[in-house]
């Protein structure tokens, strides 16, 4: 027994961090923390909404029910079940995106303008709900079409953030050459940042709002501007669809123009997205993955570890011996010290360019 706790005891101050302890890791106290704050996030915009909302509901319900004794007392032939059951009828197929008032009931949900425009938000999951599958063969090639375009939209998405990853990489390295002297390299890249925001924010927002305004009647800025972010956050709540106004010219040209309208802006959501995760001062779900632990924790752990916190670099070995000559470039005097620069590799002034060259 003696022998047995001697041993224990010496693995124990050996290795202090490879044997289980009831202490729990600093990433999952932080993920408790943030669970809690994201349930008094809800919570908060739970009362917030029902104390917007409430009053307006309200006093639509007052309207409705004084509308509906109206009209009982003016046609005393018609009873109150029977015009009940009528309105819920007519509920029920609105619901289902069938409508049945006048103006609109020689409008079709399924022409084939329509139709590409239903296909598109179920391929972004934009999902505006405003019309939806009846039968049942319908939804089951839904389901399929689903499974198949979402990560071919993906796709697509992806291979286009990669391209415009191009000018703004320039961008960023322009910034870095005239600001690097006066400015962080955090700094730069959050300013680099903003820039982009402000350009998605115009030209997939503010002028879009302006253009549905004009096009589409019963909408004002706010409302084109709420429907705008709505989509392209792929929230689509429903409650605003272009192109359903009864008698809308040109409806399926208009439809396939939408359709565009939100592919470009998800890609531009999507690159945006990338450069703020590329920034680790503003990724604050980093703090939240177990690596982080590892990442801030003892220098005994990471060394045991045999990494020191960071991923193993593999570098193909070769046994042939190679002289590597160096040529020196100066940098210029505004560029950022490498030292300080979180900049990623890609967008980086390189102080040196190695060139190798075979033994001779």
């Amino acid at each position: 027994m003696a022998d047995g706790k001697m041993v224990s005891e010496t693995l124990k101050n050996m290795y202090p961090s490879q044997l289980p302890t009831l202490k729990m890791a600093k990433s999952n106290v932080r993920l408790l923390a943030y669970s809690v704050l994201y349930l008094v996030f809800l919570v908060l915009g739970a009362a917030i909404f029902s104390a917007i909302e409430a009053p307006e509901e309200t006093e639509m319900i007052r309207y409705i029910r004084r509308r509906k004794e109206q009209f009982l007392s003016n046609f005393t032939c018609i009873t109150d079940s029977a015009l009940e059951d009528l309105i819920v009828e007519i509920i029920t197929a609105n619901n289902r995106g069938v409508s049945a008032a006048k103006s609109t009931a020689g409008e079709h949900n399924w022409s084939f303008g329509q139709s590409f425009f239903f296909s598109s938000t179920i391929v972004t999951t934009i999902g505006y709900g405003h019309v939806h599958p009846l039968s049942e063969g319908g939804k089951i090639f839904c389901i399929i079409y689903a499974i198949i375009g979402i990560p071919m939209t993906f796709i697509l998405l992806t291979a286009l953030v990669e391209r415009l990853l191009l000018p703004t990489t320039w961008l960023l390295y322009w910034l870095n050459s005239k600001l690097g002297h006066l400015y962080q390299p955090f700094n730069i890249r959050v300013f680099h940042l903003a820039i982009i925001g402000t350009i998605t924010f115009g030209l997939f927002m503010v002028v879009p709002a302006f253009i549905f305004a004009k096009l589409e009647p019963g909408w004002d800025f706010l409302d084109s501007l709420y429907y705008c972010f709505i989509s392209l956050t792929t929230i689509g709540l429903g409650d605003y669809i272009p192109g359903d106004a009864p008698r809308q010219p040109m409806r399926p040209l208009y439809k396939i123009c939408i359709t565009a309208y939100l592919l470009l802006g998800l890609t531009f959501v999507m690159l945006l997205l990338h450069l703020y995760n590329d920034i680790p001062q503003l990724n604050l779900g980093l703090f939240l993955l177990r690596g982080s632990d590892l990442a801030t924790g003892d220098p005994e752990r990471m060394r045991l570890s045999g990494t020191g916190g960071v991923a193993p670099k593999y570098t193909q070995h070769n046994d042939q011996p190679v002289r590597q000559n160096v040529k020196v470039v100066s940098r210029p005097v505004d560029s950022p010290s490498p030292e300080e620069d979180t900049t990623p590799v890609h967008a980086q002034m390189p102080p040196i360019i190695p060139t190798n060259q075979g033994s001779g």
